[in-house]
């Protein structure tokens, strides 16, 4: 996945002062899917009129896991990867503010003159239209219209984006659909394939005495994309894609057991890339994951997966000019360094 130069910026660390003075839209922004982004170009485009730097102020860790921390969350788009796609449309800079138990007390007057006036100092705030800040959700939308009326700042806020179908685009929605392994309708709500990013790690090696080696990647517990076999572009550090097949789940034919893996095999290749950050971007789900009487028959199945994904991911085209540059396009991720302190 490529990323534009962006800074991110985590407070208490200041804000540069040439971000300082900028637009900047809010919200929690996860999976950056084409609801987001009718906010996020907003803000774009309002920088743009204003000649102004352009950026988003996000909050981390997501408010769910402060306030039930013992709940799984699925997190979408983790702050490394957010950063790089909202770099890729073309912000400046990201402020991921803590979520913490303080902030989540601080009152709407604060969080407008401690985060908005002292800590960004922005022109123009961009939000959606039911975005509510402060505790208890003190503050909504009229406030931070009077606010910005008082404090000499800017507030556009922006309606619920939906879908073709008129259902409104979501992350709870994007959510559900990977969980049942729709891949393919979760890419059409987020504008560009889901992708997972973890270092490649060693495995049993089984796949490559059966022919089909594979680059193993240990997700994150509470990511709860369905297991089974998907067609995928696999993307190395170099920003370099290739064709491939991942098994996401347990191996039950030969395991069924231990921590869910993500076994990508991919085609014609053969480099080492133990220890190397890689991303995956899913295309198509093939089939559940399931039990096979011995391993000719899982050889065989897996010959039959190899060339169903090709036949998928040859016929497939971009789902806009985003997706073209996030799931088709060689390369090279690149972030800005956060600035000296």
């Amino acid at each position: 996945m490529a990323g534009s130069l962006i800074r991110r910026i985590t407070p208490p660390a200041p804000l540069p002062d040439d971000l300082r003075q900028g637009v900047v839209a809010v919200g929690n922004f996860d999976g950056v899917h084409r609801g987001h982004r009718a906010v996020l170009q907003t803000a774009l485009d309002e920088a743009k009129r204003r000649a102004a730097p352009a950026l988003v102020l996000t909050f981390e860790p997501h408010p769910r896991r402060l306030f039930r921390p013992h709940e799984p969350h699925f997190v979408l788009t983790p702050p490394p990867m957010r950063a790089r796609l909202l770099g890729e449309l073309g912000f400046d800079g990201v402020v991921e503010y803590p979520f913490t138990r303080d902030f989540s007390a601080l009152s709407a007057d604060g969080f407008v003159t401690d985060i908005l006036e002292h800590l960004l100092g922005l022109s123009h705030v961009v939000a959606g239209f039911d975005f509510h800040f402060g505790k208890n959700r003190q503050g909504g939308p009229a406030f931070l219209i009077e606010s910005g009326k008082q404090n000499g700042f800017g507030v556009t806020l922006v309606d619920a984006y939906r879908d073709e179908n008129a259902e409104v685009i979501s992350s709870s929605r994007i959510r559900r659909l990977l969980e049942q392994g729709e891949v393919s309708e979760a890419a059409g709500l987020l504008g560009y394939r889901y992708t997972v990013e973890a270092p490649i790690i060693g495995g049993q090696k089984l796949g490559r005495t059966l022919g089909f080696p594979t680059a193993n990647m240990q997700l994150h517990p509470d990511i709860a994309l369905r297991h089974g076999i998907y067609a995928v572009r696999f993307r190395r550090a170099d920003g370099s894609l290739h064709d491939g097949v991942a098994s996401c789940g347990r191996r039950p034919t030969v395991t069924d057991s231990g921590a869910p893996l993500l076994e990508t095999y991919i085609f014609d290749f053969s480099d080492d890339l133990y220890g190397e950050e890689c991303q995956v971007h899913f295309f198509g789900f093939l089939r559940a994951e399931e039990k096979f009487d011995g391993l000719d028959a899982l050889i065989a199945q897996m010959r039959r997966d190899e060339e169903e994904a090709r036949a998928l991911l040859s016929g497939c085209r971009p789902l806009s000019p985003f997706d073209l540059r996030i799931s088709f396009h060689s390369q090279t991720t690149r972030e800005a360094p956060a600035p000296a302190q």
